[in-house]
């Protein structure tokens, strides 16, 4: 096991400062609840950028829910591993990503209420999690805010497989991770203290402030 950073925040401070260049800038950071918001959150302070969630869930096989074969955002779009959902018994898929999507309306709605989204039209926007594995739910993330209009896209984790990079060409204006190492198995590898972050935590941050909205 290779043990990179103490926690989310330490993540956040190192990916802080590989983004220095945007301090100060019109950006627009988004955290990935649960776990990328600590991260995000960091980030943003940093910055001095505000900070708003994309909700992107999980797709997790009908026999392995912890193994990804996509990820749908809350507004609907999806990433998906097509080779994988072609084997998936027939209905499965349109069962699971409607029951994803409800509950990335109903965290949406518990973590932010009736707050509306932060403008991100001509601006930058920066896509945090606290790692990425196999990037289905940042991709859904990324085809939801450019749905926003933003001028940029920028994804950026503390840690990554040394492939990811390839992975998002296509569909990030930037990709930055100080971290890709060999023999990347799971982000929690990565990290000291990799708890679960629960939905009261995210609401605290949320409050908290980071930068000019």
């Amino acid at each position: 096991m290779m043990t990179i950073f103490r926690d989310r925040e330490a993540g956040g401070a190192v990916l802080a400062a590989a983004l220095s260049k945007y301090r100060g800038k019109d950006v627009v950071v988004y955290g990935l609840p649960r776990g990328g918001v600590v991260t995000a959150k960091a980030v943003a302070t940093a910055l001095e950028a505000p900070l708003d969630l994309i909700l992107a869930r999980k797709l997790g096989h009908p026999l392995h829910r912890e193994y990804a074969v996509g990820a749908i955002a809350e507004d609907g779009q999806v990433a998906l591993n097509e080779r994988e959902v072609a084997e998936l018994p027939p209905g499965w898929l349109e069962r699971e990503q409607q029951a994803q999507l409800r509950e990335a309306r109903r965290r949406h709605a518990v973590y932010l209420g009736d707050r509306a989204p932060l403008p991100v039209k001509g601006k930058t926007a920066i896509l945090v999690d606290d790692g990425i594995a196999t990037g289905y739910t940042m991709k859904a993330a990324i085809l939801a805010i450019r749905r926003r209009g933003p001028a940029r896209v920028v994804v950026a984790a503390p840690v990554a497989p040394p492939d990811a990079a390839r992975r998002f060409a296509a569909l990030a204006d930037e990709f930055v991770v100080p971290y890709t190492p060999d023999g990347f198995r799971a982000i929690g590898q990565f990290y000291s203290e990799f708890d679960q972050v629960d939905d009261d935590a995210v609401v605290a941050l949320m409050k908290q402030p980071s930068g000019p909205t």
